[in-house]
Formats: structure tokens, C-alpha cells, sequence
């Protein structure tokens, strides 16, 4: 099941327009991203500081749907879809809220580097362990 995290469209997250400026969709995965981390006990500045590494964005493909407005509530989702030793690959969805339909969908490609030195490591087996409960 994905993790949902719940976010209010402000005015700073909005276009000429009145519509979230679609690189704000991409902002709104990563807080969605940290937060399923965090919930599964992975706090990533904490995890920087025991372990020497961190997740860091590779790729991303993004499609979007249909807008969201100011004041709009959405539910963005982030849910695993591949796991590797070096990188994960997250499904996230932004809907909107009541009835869920669907404004932007895609994947995060998030990879594991040394934090010093930004080369790709193995991630840790904990988080792997945390993210297949």
C-alpha cells in the first residue's frame, strides 16, 4: 500500500495562472518521499550522520494530468516499485483531494552515495528491511 502525505496548495506554489507550477509537483514528491522514510524510522539527516550516505535524485519522469489550484488539498503518494543495491526507484502520485482523482503521476530514481565523497554505495540493509514491511 502507498504512504500518503497530505499537502495544502499555497499561493508561493501557484503560477501567473493560479495553477502549482508544474516543478512544484516535483517538490511536493520529495517532502512526500522524506516523510515515508521518516515514518518507517529513517530520518535521513540522522541516517547521513551513522552511516556517511545519502539518497540523492538521478532521474525522474513526470506526467501531469490535470491542474491544482490554490488552496487545492492533495494526498501525494510514494510507494516502491524496484529496489537495487544501489538505488530505489518510487512511484509517487499527487490527487486531489476529496475524491482522489489524479493530477501528476511518476518515478523517482533515488540513488545511495557516499555523502563525502558523492559516489555511489550499497544502501544500507536496514532501510531495504524497512521499505519491504
Amino acid at each position: 500500500m502507498a504512504f500518503r502525505f497530505p499537502i495544502r496548495v499555497y499561493w508561493e506554489d501557484t503560477d501567473a495562472g493560479g495553477i502549482v507550477f508544474y516543478a512544484n509537483y516535483l517538490k511536493f514528491f520529495e517532502r512526500a518521499r522524506t516523510e515515508w522514510l521518516r515514518s518507517l524510522g529513517v530520518g535521513q539527516h540522522d541516517l547521513k550522520e551513522r552511516t556517511g550516505g545519502m539518497f540523492v535524485v538521478s532521474e525522474t519522469s513526470l506526467r501531469y494530468l490535470q491542474p491544482a489550484r490554490l488552496d487545492d488539498e492533495l494526498l501525494v503518494t510514494a510507494e516502491l516499485q524496484e529496489a537495487g543495491r544501489a538505488s530505489l526507484v518510487i512511484r509517487q502520485r499527487a490527487l486531489l483531494q476529496p475524491g482522489a482523482a489524479e493530477l501528476a503521476t511518476g518515478t523517482i530514481r533515488i540513488g545511495w552515495v557516499e555523502a563525502a565523497t558523492l559516489r555511489p554505495a550499497r544502501i544500507p540493509a536496514m532501510i531495504l528491511e524497512a521499505m519491504k514491511q
